[in-house]
């Protein structure tokens, strides 16, 4: 995307995405998105444990993605 339709100067999602989680991957926790990551991750899986419509693996992944969007775009 051209800077006039991205004013903030802020790349795509995805590819930034992708290199944060292979770096993740790679680092493990020495990484500093580890931790964050793996907390929303455990707050989402305890959520959707608790909540009757939505099973702990859908929060456990939605968590885990908030937590690196969060880290992404602050």
């Amino acid at each position: 995307m051209n800077e006039q339709g991205n004013p903030r100067g802020e790349g795509d999602l995805l590819p930034e995405a992708g290199a944060e989680i292979k770096a993740m991957a790679k680092e493990g926790l020495a990484h500093p998105s580890s931790r964050p990551v793996l907390v929303g991750a455990g707050i989402g899986a305890v959520a959707g444990a608790l909540l009757p419509v939505v099973s702990w693996p859908v929060g456990l992944i939605a968590g885990a993605g908030f937590m690196l969007y969060k880290r992404l775009r602050p």
